[in-house]
């Protein structure tokens, strides 16, 4: 019996070691503290190669013994380890974590962990969109990354930014960087509606950038937009609503004082009736608005994200304003277990009214108009006929009253653009997957104007003038890329290859007319006496060969190298192809043993890079053969054509592309559980073959000739430092500074050494280009203040000949700032929140030349209030010279009109409450909060004009010396908004 006991004993036994030893069918659920499913998820067997991820409704199945450890993981959140127990159905809830070093951060053609770049990259957080009211895309990177100055050049409705990445590296070629959106190049991302957009990174260094080879020497600014989530299907609304003014107002004379002022300048006053603020006439309060409505969702095989929005902007001067409609639709299929396609389709309209800026009153433009315009004069008067027109000045014939600029034309811009990509993924082997991507950019322009023959001076010259303008642009992409995954112990290899082609068609019709019949309500040119047309086409194609391989040992030695081979047809066919390589190297020091007893340091990596990009961007299509153009002539029996006119700008079959190379050298740095972390970059970039058109003697049959002629150099150093100051379960506090030095400087040009830009009317050019000096820098005569004796104003006699000649110009200033910083900060408490936003420059130089206008006395304008104080009577110590009607020496282009354009403003600031989950369940909602807005609340500068963000020039791409002047520029609004999101 004992026998037998003992046999079934031991039995028993073996059965359940057995039972034991087989691996168990494990399912489970991962969420996050708020019980939302998290798709993607890691789950791995502790001391096993054996894993698995979340499915996209956050669901898994794993296999695993029953005494096993299942480590479960996932970037942002902290990791846990949870013994299985014997159990067979394991759900877990993540809890977030403090370290946002597994963020998975996207590059070019592919993604990386945060913590594994050897670049510079800057990874912009977009999770305040929604609480900002940001309208051009571009907005959202102010003043959030180091090295990357984004400046708001002109408050004009639909005007774009201007984004610098570590300086300007060319002249006339674009300093804009690329933009990449959902995987489309392009060079304007300005019709992108930022509600969609779901992350944003920069690829600031040339070997992040090298992988786009010969479009990146600027920068790569990559946009993604948002995708729905396998079965989370959602609703989402958001709106807002505010008004807008002008922050700062630049005081005029009144009626008073400026009958005084004409008559010291010995103008015989002109009997009138009425009196004008002409302030009050053009700056207005306006209008904000904006409305979006999104549908996201799908199940385990296929997801879509559908939005819409409407955007309107009134502008603070009439009639400038710009209206968008936009449209998105994005879908995921995974058509079988080895194909997934995935579509992105975005479509938008943009109707845009314009007003004249940047230049002068006597331009018929409507900032300086407003400033100069007599406070004498009515709005309106009649003719003989009893028609109506816009008073001019009585003093000087030939231009209207700002009103004129305003009412006067009948204007108008409709833009249509559709932007979109498919792309399909095959899944060969295991680590190994092909991708095709077609993309296309179509953009449909159309611009109509119309000016009576009866209400303005200009209209009334042409007897009646129009012009229509129409073009399109199509670019399309193709792209056929192979990429190999393979990690192994502890070895990780990432491999990528592939062919890309782009090709743009651009054609563009332009008519103009004048002279138009008796009847104002004819405005088509079909109407007009006189009519002039031209149409246009151009073509260029580019085809690129890419490589990139990514290699990292234990997260601890990291490699990458790229390289990119560029062939475009902007090029003879001797300097056609190119190619652009760069290498990179990280050093985890953290990871080393040497480290473990440090417990301060979370995370130490260095890394270097070097690497090579290109610019042709900006390159003309037939740069390098020329373009003849045709002028028409009476016509010959036989008919023979038009004659032939030979270009007055030289081809150059020598052309080549400016190419920048680029070193960095950083370090990451994250101390106490990553509670406070510091980045660091040093950096050289160097442009050659800098694209100018060198003028040519006036025997050669050319005027200039574009040319590789000058070399570029742009060094700094890069701050970020990021802390979560207060982590409480109901009080966080969260900020992010950055600061960016960067000294930008010519260092050699060939053939011509001296280049002059942005010329004022009726004086000098502001900028000058030569070796030795930034881009930006003014130059002009010294001014040494007013004369006591005579009142006019004492220039410098810089050569000491004893006399004041155009040789005694000189540098007077620079535009380029000594360091630039942002400062974010995020503070959260319970269900309420308050986040700002501050940006500033400071060591730059503005040209006022606003001021030449509204401080030059030369003419009947009306003056600034700055005036009061000029110069009357010999001894008078004053900073303003004398009143000289006719005598425009004392308005020179000098140092005079340079100001300090440091400034500190606070962009934005934003309070908002969030219904507790809660109560928001209760009306059948996810989530719903409310935030108020304030934007340009303040700004500290001893600028005298309205904004010293402003640059006249910003809107010409192709004008990079010409940098911080301001000249009638349209002023930035400060704007006060409210806002809703609702989530069902």
């Amino acid at each position: 019996m004992k026998k037998r006991l003992a046999f079934f004993t031991a039995m028993l036994l073996l059965v359940c070691s057995v039972v034991l030893a087989q691996d168990l069918n494990i399912q489970g659920l991962v969420r996050d503290r708020q019980g939302n499913p998290i798709p993607g998820a890691t789950i791995r067997v502790k001391g096993t190669s054996k894993g698995g991820t979340t499915k996209p409704d956050g669901t898994y199945a794993i296999q695993a013994a029953s005494t096993a450890v299942l480590e479960f993981s996932f970037i942002g959140y902290k990791t846990q380890e949870i013994a299985v127990g014997g159990r067979t159905q394991v759900n877990v809830t993540l809890e977030d974590g403090n370290t946002d070093l597994d963020e998975v951060v996207v590059v070019g053609y592919g993604t990386q962990k945060k913590k594994d770049l050897t670049t510079a990259v800057a990874a912009i957080s977009t999770k305040d969109i929604s609480e900002r009211p940001i309208v051009i895309a571009a907005g959202a990177l102010q003043g959030k990354a180091a090295g990357v100055q984004v400046s708001q050049p002109s408050g004009k409705p639909g005007s774009g930014f201007s984004v610098r990445v570590r300086g300007a590296t060319s002249v006339l070629a674009g300093n804009d960087p690329l933009y990449v959106i959902d995987g489309v190049p392009t060079g304007d991302a300005r019709d992108l509606n930022s509600n969609d957009i779901e992350s944003i990174q920069v690829l600031k260094d040339a070997s992040s950038a090298a992988i786009y080879g010969a479009r990146a020497a600027n920068g790569v600014v990559i946009i993604t937009t948002k995708r729905g989530r396998a079965n989370t299907s959602q609703i989402n609304f958001s709106a807002y609503y505010g008004v807008s003014n002008l922050a700062k107002k630049i005081n005029v004379l009144n009626a008073d004082q400026y009958n005084a002022l004409i008559t010291e300048m010995g103008i015989p006053l002109v009997a009138t009736k009425e009196t004008t603020d002409w302030n009050k006439e053009v700056f207005r309060t306006s209008i904000n608005q904006n409305y979006q409505l999104s549908f996201s969702g799908g199940t385990d095989k296929s997801q879509y994200f559908i939005s819409g929005g409407i955007t309107q902007d009134k502008g603070i001067v009439r009639p400038a304003g710009y209206n968008r409609y936009s449209f998105r639709s994005n879908t995921d299929n995974q058509l079988r277990s080895w194909l997934k396609v995935s579509t992105n389709l975005s479509y938008s309209n943009v109707q845009l009214k314009d007003v004249k800026d940047n230049a002068s009153a006597g331009r018929n433009a409507v900032v300086l108009g407003a400033l100069n315009a007599p406070p004498t004069i009515g709005k309106y008067m009649y003719d003989a006929n009893g028609n109506k027109q816009f008073t001019q000045n009585p003093y000087k014939s030939g231009w209207d009253n700002p009103l004129g600029a305003i009412e006067g034309p009948t204007q108008g811009t409709i833009d249509n653009r559709i932007l979109g990509n498919v792309a399909a993924d095959v899944f060969l082997t295991k680590g190994l997957k092909f991708r095709s991507n077609f993309g296309a950019d179509y953009f449909n322009h159309k611009y109509d104007y119309y000016l009576d023959y009866i209400m303005t001076t200009p209209g009334r010259l042409d007897h009646g003038t129009a012009t229509s303008q129409k073009f399109n642009s199509l670019t399309t992409l193709w792209e056929n890329t192979l990429n190999y995954d393979k990690s192994w112990k502890k070895h990780s290899l990432s491999a990528l290859g592939g062919i890309t082609t782009q090709q743009n068609k651009y054609n563009v019709s332009d008519i103009n007319g004048r002279d138009f019949p008796a009847d104002p309500t004819v405005k088509t040119l079909n109407a007009a006496n006189q009519v002039t047309a031209s149409t246009f086409e151009s073509e260029w194609f580019l085809m690129s060969y890419i490589g990139r391989v990514m290699y990292n040992y234990d997260s601890k030695y990291l490699l990458t190298a790229n390289l990119r081979y560029d062939g475009s047809s902007k090029l003879d066919k001797r300097h056609k192809w190119g190619a652009f390589p760069s290498v990179s190297a990280g050093w985890r020091i953290s990871g080393e043993p040497f480290m473990k007893d440090i417990k301060a340091i979370s995370d130490l990596k260095i890394r270097a890079s070097w690497g090579q990009n290109g610019n042709q961007e900006g390159l003309d299509p037939y740069a390098s053969y020329g373009l003849n153009t045709f002028n028409r002539r009476t016509p010959t029996s036989p008919l023979s054509g038009p004659a032939i006119v030979p270009p007055t700008i030289g081809p150059n079959p020598d052309l080549k592309w400016e190419t920048t190379t680029q070193t960095n050298i950083g370090i990451d740095l994250s101390l106490f559980n990553s509670r406070l972390t510091f980045t660091a970059d040093a950096y050289i970039k160097k442009t050659n073959d800098l694209i100018l058109n060198v003028p040519l003697p006036n025997t050669a049959p050319y005027t200039s000739i574009p040319r590789n002629s000058g070399a570029l150099q742009n060094k700094g150093l890069e701050f970020v430092i990021s802390s979560i100051n207060i982590d409480k379960k109901d009080f966080t506090w969260k900020t992010d500074f950055n600061m960016t030095f960067n000294r930008n400087k010519i260092t050699r040009l060939d053939l011509n050494k001296i280049y002059r830009f942005a010329g004022i009317e009726g004086r000098d050019e502001v900028i000058l280009l030569q070796e030795g000096v930034p881009l930006g820098t003014f130059f002009g005569y010294i001014s040494e203040g007013v004369d006591p004796q005579t009142g006019n104003i004492k220039y410098k006699d810089v050569n000491g000949d004893g006399a004041l000649t155009p040789e005694d110009r000189t540098i007077i200033g620079n535009a380029q700032p000594k360091f630039t910083y942002g400062l974010n900060s995020d503070l959260r408490y319970k269900d309420w929140s308050f986040a700002f936003l501050i940006q500033g420059s400071q060591g730059n130089d503005i040209f006022n030349a606003s001021r030449i206008e509204t401080e030059g006395m030369y003419d009947s304008k009306n003056q600034s209030t700055e005036v009061l104080r000029r110069w009357t009577t010999p001894g008078q110590n004053t900073d303003i010279p004398r009143a000289s009607n006719g005598d425009i020496n004392n308005s020179r282009v000098s140092s005079r009109f340079v100001e300090n354009g440091s400034f500190l403003r606070l962009k934005s600031a934003t309070i908002g409450y969030s219904l507790p989950k809660s109560l928001a369940e209760k009306i059948k909602l996810n989530r719903l909060s409310v935030y108020v807005t304030a934007q340009n609340l303040f700004t500290i500068t001893k600028y005298k004009g309205f904004d010293p963000e402003i640059n006249a020039y910003a809107a010409d791409k192709n004008n990079g010396p010409a940098l911080g002047i301001d000249y009638g520029t349209y002023p930035t609004a400060r704007a006060f908004i409210f806002g809703v999101n609702m989530s069902f």
